[in-house]
């Protein structure tokens, strides 16, 4: 496994988790750092990005101001803070390894720019 996330779990309406996005086998620094979801029958979607360079970062409409990304590149890590969760982030969350940031489908995403991506690590909220 070269991208693992994790840092998932059981969280209140109004919570907070942090996400972690480890690599191995590669570095990090160079590539364009994106998360997905899944939520449960729905389509995987884009949910944020950070640039490799300055750190540019981006966020769909749904998660701005209250979801933040961030990198470490001496741990080789990328993390997905989030706040104020509700019900609609209930999801599995997917990090991925690419040459651009853009706001694409999945589907896009892997075809394009996609280099790597793992495994999800689930976020469920709930009361």
């Amino acid at each position: 496994v070269q991208l693992q996330a994790s840092g998932g779990g059981l969280v209140q309406p109004g919570g907070s988790l942090r996400l972690s996005c480890a690599a191995s086998a590669f570095t990090l620094d160079y590539y364009h750092m994106t998360w997905f979801r899944q939520a449960p029958g729905k389509e995987r979607e884009w949910v944020s990005c950070i640039g490799s360079g300055d750190g540019s970062t981006y966020y769909a409409d749904s998660v701005k101001g209250r979801f933040t990304i961030s990198r470490d590149n001496a741990k080789n890590t990328v993390y997905l803070q989030m706040n104020s969760l509700n019900a609609e982030d209930t999801a599995s969350y997917v990090c991925a390894a690419g040459s651009a940031c853009s706001n694409s489908s999945w589907h896009e995403y892997i075809i394009t720019i996609g280099d790597y991506w793992g495994r999800g690590t689930l976020v469920t909220v709930s009361s």
